[in-house]
Protein backbone atom coordinates (compact mmCIF):
# COMPACT_ATOMS: atom_id res chain seq x y z
CA UNK A 1 0.00 0.00 0.00
CA UNK A 2 2.84 2.39 0.82
CA UNK A 3 4.39 1.60 -2.55
CA UNK A 4 1.06 2.35 -4.27
CA UNK A 5 0.78 5.68 -2.42
CA UNK A 6 4.32 6.61 -3.44
CA UNK A 7 3.55 5.62 -7.02
CA UNK A 8 0.42 7.79 -7.18
CA UNK A 9 2.29 10.70 -5.63
CA UNK A 10 4.95 10.17 -8.28
CA UNK A 11 2.36 10.34 -11.05
CA UNK A 12 1.04 13.54 -9.46
CA UNK A 13 4.38 15.35 -9.22
CA UNK A 14 5.34 13.90 -12.59
CA UNK A 15 2.20 15.38 -14.09
CA UNK A 16 3.25 18.81 -12.85
CA UNK A 17 6.72 18.34 -14.33
CA UNK A 18 5.13 17.22 -17.59
CA UNK A 19 2.94 20.33 -17.78
CA UNK A 20 6.01 22.53 -17.34
CA UNK A 21 8.12 20.39 -19.70
CA UNK A 22 5.56 20.80 -22.47
CA UNK A 23 6.25 24.54 -22.40
CA UNK A 24 9.97 23.89 -22.91
CA UNK A 25 9.51 21.29 -25.61
CA UNK A 26 6.89 23.21 -27.62
CA UNK A 27 9.03 26.34 -27.77
CA UNK A 28 12.11 24.33 -28.75
CA UNK A 29 10.24 22.23 -31.29
CA UNK A 30 8.67 25.23 -33.04
CA UNK A 31 11.00 28.19 -32.41
CA UNK A 32 14.19 26.08 -32.01
CA UNK A 33 15.24 27.90 -28.84
CA UNK A 34 15.52 26.96 -25.17
CA UNK A 35 13.49 29.35 -23.05
CA UNK A 36 15.32 29.08 -19.73
CA UNK A 37 13.10 31.86 -18.37
CA UNK A 38 10.15 29.45 -18.45
CA UNK A 39 10.62 28.49 -14.80
CA UNK A 40 10.34 32.15 -13.82
CA UNK A 41 7.04 32.47 -15.66
CA UNK A 42 5.80 29.88 -13.15
CA UNK A 43 6.90 32.27 -10.40
CA UNK A 44 5.11 35.18 -12.09
CA UNK A 45 1.98 33.05 -12.27
CA UNK A 46 2.23 32.41 -8.54
CA UNK A 47 2.51 36.10 -7.73
CA UNK A 48 -0.32 36.91 -10.15
CA UNK A 49 -2.56 34.51 -8.23
CA UNK A 50 -1.39 36.05 -4.97
CA UNK A 51 -2.43 39.51 -6.21
CA UNK A 52 -5.77 38.22 -7.52
CA UNK A 53 -6.65 36.77 -4.11
CA UNK A 54 -8.30 40.12 -3.39
CA UNK A 55 -11.33 38.49 -5.07
CA UNK A 56 -11.06 35.64 -2.50
CA UNK A 57 -11.70 33.06 -5.24
CA UNK A 58 -8.77 30.71 -6.06
CA UNK A 59 -10.19 29.76 -9.47
CA UNK A 60 -10.62 33.44 -10.41
CA UNK A 61 -7.01 33.97 -9.30
CA UNK A 62 -5.95 31.06 -11.53
CA UNK A 63 -7.76 32.55 -14.53
CA UNK A 64 -6.08 35.91 -13.88
CA UNK A 65 -2.67 34.21 -13.62
CA UNK A 66 -3.20 32.33 -16.89
CA UNK A 67 -4.04 35.57 -18.69
CA UNK A 68 -1.10 37.43 -17.10
CA UNK A 69 1.36 34.65 -17.98
CA UNK A 70 0.10 34.42 -21.56
CA UNK A 71 0.60 38.17 -22.03
CA UNK A 72 4.03 37.95 -20.42
CA UNK A 73 5.06 35.02 -22.63
CA UNK A 74 3.99 36.85 -25.80
CA UNK A 75 5.76 40.03 -24.66
CA UNK A 76 9.00 38.22 -23.83
CA UNK A 77 8.93 36.47 -27.20
CA UNK A 78 8.35 39.71 -29.11
CA UNK A 79 10.87 41.86 -27.26
CA UNK A 80 13.63 39.40 -26.30
CA UNK A 81 13.53 36.39 -28.60
CA UNK A 82 12.06 37.51 -31.92
CA UNK A 83 15.01 39.81 -32.73
CA UNK A 84 17.34 36.83 -32.17
CA UNK A 85 15.70 34.37 -34.58
CA UNK A 86 18.77 34.37 -36.81
CA UNK A 87 21.29 34.65 -33.99
CA UNK A 88 23.47 31.92 -32.51
CA UNK A 89 22.19 29.54 -29.84
CA UNK A 90 24.63 31.11 -27.36
CA UNK A 91 23.08 34.55 -27.86
CA UNK A 92 19.60 33.14 -27.25
CA UNK A 93 20.80 31.27 -24.15
CA UNK A 94 22.39 34.40 -22.66
CA UNK A 95 19.24 36.39 -23.38
CA UNK A 96 17.07 33.75 -21.70
CA UNK A 97 19.28 33.82 -18.60
CA UNK A 98 19.02 37.62 -18.60
CA UNK A 99 15.21 37.50 -18.83
CA UNK A 100 15.18 34.99 -15.96
CA UNK A 101 17.30 37.23 -13.74
CA UNK A 102 15.19 40.26 -14.66
CA UNK A 103 11.92 38.54 -13.70
CA UNK A 104 13.34 37.31 -10.38
CA UNK A 105 14.74 40.75 -9.54
CA UNK A 106 11.47 42.49 -10.39
CA UNK A 107 9.58 40.03 -8.20
CA UNK A 108 11.87 40.80 -5.26
CA UNK A 109 11.57 44.55 -5.82
CA UNK A 110 7.76 44.46 -6.01
CA UNK A 111 6.93 41.80 -3.42
CA UNK A 112 10.06 41.70 -1.27
CA UNK A 113 12.41 38.82 -0.54
CA UNK A 114 10.33 37.32 2.28
CA UNK A 115 8.23 34.31 1.16
CA UNK A 116 4.45 34.69 0.94
CA UNK A 117 2.08 32.06 2.29
CA UNK A 118 -1.10 31.98 0.14
CA UNK A 119 -2.82 29.16 2.04
CA UNK A 120 -6.10 29.81 0.19
CA UNK A 121 -4.88 27.53 -2.60
CA UNK A 122 -4.34 24.53 -0.34
CA UNK A 123 -6.63 21.52 -0.60
CA UNK A 124 -6.61 19.60 2.67
CA UNK A 125 -7.80 16.10 3.39
CA UNK A 126 -7.00 12.66 2.09
CA UNK A 127 -8.52 9.27 1.33
CA UNK A 128 -7.25 6.66 3.80
CA UNK A 129 -7.76 2.92 3.48
CA UNK A 130 -5.59 1.08 6.00
CA UNK A 131 -2.01 2.06 5.21
CA UNK A 132 -3.05 3.47 1.85
CA UNK A 133 -3.31 7.26 1.84
CA UNK A 134 -3.83 9.58 -1.10
CA UNK A 135 -4.23 13.33 -0.68
CA UNK A 136 -7.06 15.19 -2.40
CA UNK A 137 -4.45 17.55 -3.86
CA UNK A 138 -2.81 14.57 -5.55
CA UNK A 139 -6.12 13.49 -7.08
CA UNK A 140 -6.79 17.03 -8.32
CA UNK A 141 -3.31 17.20 -9.87
CA UNK A 142 -3.80 13.86 -11.61
CA UNK A 143 -7.19 14.93 -12.97
CA UNK A 144 -5.91 18.31 -14.20
CA UNK A 145 -2.90 16.64 -15.83
CA UNK A 146 -5.05 14.11 -17.71
CA UNK A 147 -7.43 16.84 -18.93
CA UNK A 148 -4.57 19.07 -20.11
CA UNK A 149 -2.73 16.25 -21.87
CA UNK A 150 -5.90 15.11 -23.63
CA UNK A 151 -6.93 18.62 -24.65
CA UNK A 152 -3.45 19.46 -25.94
CA UNK A 153 -3.23 16.23 -27.93
CA UNK A 154 -6.61 16.90 -29.54
CA UNK A 155 -5.63 20.53 -30.22
CA UNK A 156 -2.38 19.61 -31.97
CA UNK A 157 -3.84 16.75 -34.02
CA UNK A 158 -7.25 18.03 -35.03
CA UNK A 159 -7.20 21.84 -35.22
CA UNK A 160 -5.90 24.03 -38.01
CA UNK A 161 -3.61 25.93 -35.64
CA UNK A 162 -2.29 22.71 -34.13
CA UNK A 163 -1.46 21.27 -37.55
CA UNK A 164 0.22 24.55 -38.44
CA UNK A 165 2.35 24.24 -35.31
CA UNK A 166 3.42 20.76 -36.40
CA UNK A 167 4.27 22.07 -39.86
CA UNK A 168 6.38 24.93 -38.46
CA UNK A 169 8.21 22.52 -36.16
CA UNK A 170 9.07 20.27 -39.12
CA UNK A 171 10.22 22.99 -41.55
CA UNK A 172 9.62 26.67 -40.86
CA UNK A 173 10.66 27.76 -44.35
CA UNK A 174 8.33 25.33 -46.10
CA UNK A 175 5.51 26.32 -43.75
CA UNK A 176 5.96 29.97 -44.71
CA UNK A 177 5.81 29.03 -48.40
CA UNK A 178 2.51 27.27 -47.70
CA UNK A 179 1.06 30.51 -46.32
CA UNK A 180 1.41 29.82 -42.59
CA UNK A 181 2.06 32.90 -40.48
CA UNK A 182 5.04 31.60 -38.52
CA UNK A 183 5.25 34.69 -36.29
CA UNK A 184 1.67 34.10 -35.17
CA UNK A 185 2.29 30.39 -34.57
CA UNK A 186 5.38 31.07 -32.46
CA UNK A 187 3.48 33.66 -30.41
CA UNK A 188 0.65 31.16 -29.83
CA UNK A 189 3.22 28.57 -28.75
CA UNK A 190 4.69 30.93 -26.15
CA UNK A 191 1.16 31.80 -24.97
CA UNK A 192 0.20 28.14 -24.51
CA UNK A 193 3.45 27.29 -22.73
CA UNK A 194 3.05 30.29 -20.41
CA UNK A 195 -0.57 29.39 -19.65
CA UNK A 196 0.57 25.88 -18.67
CA UNK A 197 3.22 27.47 -16.42
CA UNK A 198 0.44 29.32 -14.56
CA UNK A 199 -1.48 26.06 -14.10
CA UNK A 200 1.70 24.42 -12.79
CA UNK A 201 2.12 27.28 -10.28
CA UNK A 202 -1.42 26.65 -9.03
CA UNK A 203 -0.75 22.91 -8.61
CA UNK A 204 2.48 23.62 -6.74
CA UNK A 205 0.90 26.16 -4.36
CA UNK A 206 -1.99 23.77 -3.81
CA UNK A 207 0.44 21.33 -2.17
CA UNK A 208 3.03 23.69 -0.63
CA UNK A 209 1.80 27.30 -0.29
CA UNK A 210 5.21 28.98 -0.13
CA UNK A 211 5.67 31.69 -2.74
CA UNK A 212 9.05 33.30 -3.44
CA UNK A 213 11.02 34.69 -6.37
CA UNK A 214 12.68 31.29 -6.83
CA UNK A 215 9.44 29.29 -6.91
CA UNK A 216 10.00 28.02 -10.44
CA UNK A 217 13.78 27.56 -10.33
CA UNK A 218 14.15 23.90 -9.34
CA UNK A 219 10.85 22.71 -10.88
CA UNK A 220 11.94 24.43 -14.10
CA UNK A 221 15.28 22.60 -14.09
CA UNK A 222 13.61 19.27 -13.39
CA UNK A 223 10.97 19.87 -16.05
CA UNK A 224 13.71 20.68 -18.56
CA UNK A 225 15.40 17.43 -17.51
CA UNK A 226 12.08 15.63 -18.13
CA UNK A 227 11.80 17.22 -21.58
CA UNK A 228 15.33 16.05 -22.47
CA UNK A 229 14.66 12.54 -21.13
CA UNK A 230 11.52 12.23 -23.23
CA UNK A 231 13.06 13.88 -26.28
CA UNK A 232 13.22 17.67 -26.51
CA UNK A 233 10.73 18.85 -29.13
CA UNK A 234 8.35 15.91 -28.59
CA UNK A 235 5.12 16.62 -26.69
CA UNK A 236 4.48 12.91 -25.90
CA UNK A 237 8.13 12.74 -24.86
CA UNK A 238 7.65 15.62 -22.42
CA UNK A 239 4.66 13.82 -20.92
CA UNK A 240 6.56 10.55 -20.60
CA UNK A 241 9.69 12.22 -19.24
CA UNK A 242 7.74 14.21 -16.66
CA UNK A 243 5.86 11.19 -15.34
CA UNK A 244 9.01 9.06 -15.29
CA UNK A 245 10.96 11.71 -13.38
CA UNK A 246 8.11 12.19 -10.90
CA UNK A 247 7.85 8.46 -10.19
CA UNK A 248 11.62 8.15 -9.72
CA UNK A 249 11.58 11.14 -7.34
CA UNK A 250 8.66 9.82 -5.29
CA UNK A 251 10.05 6.30 -4.99
CA UNK A 252 13.48 7.62 -3.99
CA UNK A 253 11.94 9.89 -1.34
CA UNK A 254 9.98 6.95 0.08
CA UNK A 255 13.23 5.11 0.89
CA UNK A 256 15.00 6.85 3.83
CA UNK A 257 18.45 5.70 2.69
CA UNK A 258 17.92 7.15 -0.82
CA UNK A 259 15.98 10.32 0.06
CA UNK A 260 19.07 12.57 0.53
CA UNK A 261 20.31 11.56 -2.93
CA UNK A 262 17.03 12.04 -4.81
CA UNK A 263 18.21 14.87 -7.07
CA UNK A 264 21.45 13.02 -7.84
CA UNK A 265 19.47 9.91 -8.80
CA UNK A 266 17.22 11.89 -11.13
CA UNK A 267 20.10 13.51 -12.98
CA UNK A 268 21.97 10.19 -13.09
CA UNK A 269 18.95 8.69 -14.88
CA UNK A 270 19.15 11.57 -17.37
CA UNK A 271 22.82 10.82 -18.06
CA UNK A 272 22.19 7.09 -18.51
CA UNK A 273 19.29 7.64 -20.91
CA UNK A 274 21.26 10.13 -23.00
CA UNK A 275 24.19 7.71 -23.17
CA UNK A 276 21.88 4.98 -24.47
CA UNK A 277 19.63 7.20 -26.61
CA UNK A 278 21.03 10.72 -27.13
CA UNK A 279 17.80 12.03 -28.69
CA UNK A 280 15.72 10.99 -25.66
CA UNK A 281 13.16 8.23 -25.27
CA UNK A 282 10.74 9.49 -27.93
CA UNK A 283 13.00 12.02 -29.64
CA UNK A 284 14.07 11.75 -33.25
CA UNK A 285 17.65 12.27 -34.34
CA UNK A 286 17.72 14.91 -37.04
CA UNK A 287 20.45 15.53 -39.56
CA UNK A 288 21.58 19.13 -39.78
CA UNK A 289 21.59 20.56 -43.31
CA UNK A 290 24.81 22.26 -44.37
Amino acid sequence: MEFLSALLNGFSSGGTYAIIAIGYTMVYGIAKMLNFAHGDIIMVGGYAMFVALVFNQPLVALAFAILACMLLGITVERLAYKPLRGASSLAVLITAIGVSSLLQSLAQIIFGAAPKMPTQFMINGAITLGTFRINYSTLVTLAVTVVIMTALTVFVKYTKTGRAMVAVSEDRGAAQLMGINTNRIIAITFAIGSALAAVAAYLMLMKAPTLSSTLGAMPGIKAFTAAVIGGIGSIPGAMLGGVLLGVIESLALSVPQLAPFTDAIEFAVLIVILLVKPAGLLGKARREKV
